[in-house]
């Protein structure tokens, strides 16, 4: 299967970049690729480092990026390893860092993946396919009262606790293997009336059980501090999120890095020691109608933007 994916808000996250001549720029989401190659076409003298889980999505990002492989490097790692994938390369600061968080159109749209509830396909969803923990592993052994919690915090779902219920019935009568098991068990536990309306009544409990397998939300807040501590000075940071959970954490280091001080607003001194780290430099910036019009899943994503201080 080819890896397809279309890059959302690409024109605004490489504008926010403000690309400098002979920079040094991260794509730690390096997904299709298509982020990078724009910035790779806009300036002809930029080094680019790839940062992906995903080994498929790196195989495809290198066919994608051929005849500019004495700019890019490509690395398997997690973005949460940004400071030792920078260290293991001798860069001490770099430009800018792009994040496109969340789930690839292929991986969504790849059947053996796991990802989808509209496909059936084996429980998986790691975007790393070597580590350990699976949504197999998530949905078969996690207890009712883990499940719950997952659940609701990660999906937001209010029926989380009868799907817990449910899931764990359906584990007492036989192991559920794939993704359309998961579904019948997710629309036996949400009542009829409540399946009438809005989205698919499994999207919440995928979402979350997504996170929780690849710990997207446990890693974010430190793997945002830790790009902003590696940006040289006028560097940018654009962070691209699809739910509430991710945007929340992106909005809530920018604004504490934002902080020059905390200390109480009546100490005649400051003695917190903290300087500011970033600055804002636009709005919330959300994909345009005739985007989301051309690419659907464009529909929740929103990009935040700040520079190092």
């Amino acid at each position: 299967m080819d890896f397809k994916h279309t890059s959302v808000l690409l024109n605004e996250t490489i504008d926010m970049l403000n690309i400098r001549d002979g920079g040094i720029y991260v794509d730690c989401t390096l997904g299709g690729a298509g982020h990078s190659l724009e910035l790779l076409k806009r300036n002809k003298s930029v080094r680019l480092i790839g940062i992906d889980r995903d080994t498929e999505a790196l195989a495809a990002a290198k066919e994608r990026l051929k005849g500019y492989e004495d700019r890019v490097t490509l690395v398997h790692s997690n973005y949460s390893e940004i400071k030792k994938v920078l260290s293991e390369l001798s860069i001490d600061g770099i430009d800018g860092c792009m994040l496109d968080l969340g789930v690839s159109s292929y991986q969504l749209d790849n059947p053996e993946r796991g990802f989808s509830y509209m496909q059936d396909a084996p429980l998986d969803m790691r975007m790393d396919t070597t580590q350990y923990l699976s949504a197999h592993h998530v949905v078969n052994e996690y207890s009712q009262k883990e499940l719950c919690r997952i659940i609701y915090d990660y999906g937001e779902e209010q029926w989380a606790s009868r799907i817990a219920q449910f899931i764990i019935q359906e584990r007492e009568r036989k192991t559920v293997e794939t993704t359309g098991e998961l579904v019948s068990i997710i629309k036996k536990a949400i009542p009829i009336r409540a399946r009438q309306n809005g989205s698919h009544p499994a999207k919440r409990t995928f979402q979350a059980i997504r996170i929780e397998v690849n710990n997207e939300i446990g890693l974010l807040e430190k793997s945002l501090r830790d790009i902003s501590d590696c940006l040289n000075p006028g560097g940018r940071l654009c962070v691209i999120s699809f739910h509430s959970l991710e945007d929340r954490v992106a909005k809530q280091v920018i604004r504490s890095l934002e902080k020059p001080c905390i200390c109480p607003p009546k100490a005649p001194i400051c003695t917190c020691g903290k300087v500011q780290i970033l600055k804002s430099v636009s709005k919330l910036i959300l994909p345009s109608k005739e985007e989301i019009e051309n690419n659907s899943r464009s529909k929740s994503a929103k990009l935040r933007c700040a520079q190092r201080v």
